[in-house]
């Protein structure tokens, strides 16, 4: 029987460097984003490239009905997932109190919620069929609090948190978990949240998703708990452990602030 790699947000950014770079690797496909004309030429693509099968489902995770439906398609479907990439997820910049209520709604439900439910629904499936792998998107902003950036940097703690507490809960189901921390990654997730990015959208520090996902790849295949691309990243990283908790959002703070527009 076929088994499938699902990859959420897979239209653009890491979530595709993911699908092309599983795709290379002979995995069948399932590719969920909102876009469906989009995911149609992305999925094309690949089938064509690699000689892959690639399916494609347009759904908006952020919305709770959308979500349930998907869910209860894979639930009631006879394709076995035995990867699940979850990289689908929202960016704000700005002054918490100063957005629009709904925007950080979309950032929960998305970031959060949908996350939580596919590795519900698609870990107990894992669970039942004897195994299978989970990725769940983060950040390097996981690893300290970010003011004027606050509820994007609080979920993905939450995504680092949950990872990493699913994985020991896990272990004995041949369920393995793992969690990807990227730090600056050139994609349009800046443009989408509003971030100005100035001399550090051309510095060589900012790795591209191609990169991201060949370093994933290659740790997945090594059951990494942790993920973190890069070296500069590792220091993102680990540079919140040794200093004190008010200097860190202070300096996280004042790297995001210089960045928002408002």
């Amino acid at each position: 029987m076929t088994r499938y790699a699902l990859i959420t947000g897979a239209s653009s950014g890491i979530g595709l460097a993911m699908a092309e770079a599983l795709a290379r690797r002979g995995r069948s496909l399932i590719l969920v984003a909102r876009q469906r004309e989009v995911l149609e030429g992305i999925a094309l693509e690949l089938a064509q490239r690699f000689g892959v099968e690639v399916l494609i489902r347009a759904c908006d995770l952020g919305e709770p009905l959308r979500l349930s439906g998907f869910l209860l398609e894979l639930e009631d479907g006879e394709r076995q997932i035995d990867l699940l990439v979850n990289c689908a997820g929202i960016g704000t910049c700005g002054p918490f109190l100063a957005q629009e209520w709904g925007v950080d709604q979309d950032l929960i439900d998305v970031n959060i919620l949908a996350l939580t439910r596919l590795c519900h629904s698609v870990g107990n499936a894992m669970a039942v069929q004897g195994g299978g792998q989970i990725l769940n998107v983060a950040s390097v902003a996981a690893f300290r609090p970010g003011p004027w950036m606050t509820s994007y940097h609080a979920s993905k703690a939450y995504v680092l948190s949950f990872s990493e507490g699913l994985r020991e809960e896990l272990k004995k189901t041949g369920v393995k978990i793992s969690v990807l921390c990227p730090g600056p990654t050139r994609t349009a997730f800046f443009q989408t949240a509003q971030i100005e990015l100035g001399k550090l959208a051309n510095s060589r520090n900012m790795m591209s998703p191609e990169e991201v996902a060949l370093y994933t790849v290659r740790a997945l295949a090594k059951n990494r708990a942790v993920i973190i691309p890069g070296v500069r990243n590792k220091l993102l990283a680990f540079i919140p452990r040794l200093t004190p908790r008010w200097l860190t959002r202070q300096l996280a703070g004042a790297f995001n602030k210089a960045h928002c527009p408002r």
